[in-house]
């Protein structure tokens, strides 16, 4: 059967509460295939009392147990006790926690095919000072356990897709961390990606320039002429539509916008924030060239907000609905 598990990410953050909002809203059960939160009952009891949600939790002893989405009822299954349950208030013990969830829930999906992944914020700092000393975000770790060769972050709305050529890394490790060779499969996943998991036949992409004006023909920066270009070169010989590096700061005008299915941008963020003020609370994460099916929220944990009862549920929303999409 066709399962969606939802992975909530810092238990201080808002991922709980979303779920416990959606939960109780009409939309829960217009989602047909039903959804699984994997979290310890004693934290999403203790958060819904204190967002003042009354629901009915429905543990499960198997995710496969799962019934169809009832408005007012969470289906959960708990996998580790969550040290911490307050909201707002990081605590490096809930490391474990998190990428317990989430590591069941990679497991899961490459077992099934069937079974697709929702993922709510994650607080990276909180991770790493919780023991996880190499962790860079969600996308690296599916990365790493899916043994994929390349996984790319897209983050996509109505209005606008963007792929990351490079995620959480600095700036100044940018340039080291990109080569013809690994361009050439970001550009042939994003490709591959648009066509299989969004339905266009024949994408277009734009690539961006790493320096000011595309590097002005190599005399800020050479990155384009050296790497950009020749991978764009070979993946054009394949029969993909790309552009060749373009200036950053005019690829999001009106004209590109509408002639564009898809940007690479050189790091994240180069390209997020127009995507983000385009679409924020409307946008999700998808990852491309990783066996399963993942899914995420645009946002943060939010902690100024964890609890209170004020998340917004748009980018949840469409999470889910991308899941389901992809599941059918």
């Amino acid at each position: 059967m066709k399962e969606i598990l939802y992975s909530h990410g810092e238990p201080a953050g808002i991922g709980v509460d979303l779920i416990l909002k959606l939960a109780n809203t009409k939309y829960w059960k217009e989602i047909k295939i039903p959804i699984v939160t994997l979290a310890d009952e004693s934290l999403l009891k203790a958060r819904a009392k204190k967002l003042n949600i009354k629901i009915n939790f429905i543990k499960l002893k198997n995710i496969k147990d799962a019934k169809k989405n009832r408005i007012g009822e969470l289906q959960f299954y708990c996998i580790q006790h969550c040290a911490d349950p307050s909201p707002g208030i990081l605590n490096p013990k809930n490391a474990d926690y998190v990428i317990s969830n989430l590591n069941f829930a990679i497991d899961a999906s490459m077992k099934n095919p069937k079974v697709g992944l929702v993922t709510g914020p994650i607080q990276k700092s909180n991770i790493i000072e919780g023991g996880f000393n190499t962790f860079q975000g969600h996308t690296e770790w599916i990365k790493q356990k899916t043994n994929s060769e390349t996984a790319v972050m897209l983050l996509a709305s109505k209005k606008l897709k963007v792929a990351l050529a490079t995620t959480h890394i600095p700036l100044k490790e940018v340039s080291k961390n990109i080569s013809e060779l690994k361009l050439v499969e970001i550009i042939k996943t994003v490709d591959e990606g648009l066509k299989n998991k969004f339905k266009l036949k024949n994408p277009v992409i734009k690539i961006l320039g790493l320096n000011p004006h595309a590097g002005e023909s190599g005399k800020i920066g050479n990155e384009e002429l050296r790497i950009i270009n020749p991978a764009v070169q070979q993946c054009r010989k394949m029969g993909i539509k790309i552009s060749y590096a373009i200036s950053a700061d005019t690829a999001f005008n009106k004209v590109q916008l509408e002639n564009t299915d898809s940007y690479i941008a050189m790091y994240h963020d180069q390209a997020l924030p127009v995507l983000k003020a385009l679409s924020f609370g409307e946008t999700i994460n998808i990852t491309l060239g990783i066996p399963i099916i993942r899914i995420s929220v645009d946002h943060g944990t939010a902690l100024d907000i964890a609890g209170k009862g004020t998340a917004e549920l748009g980018s949840l929303k469409e999470a889910m609905r991308q899941a389901e999409i992809l599941l059918k």
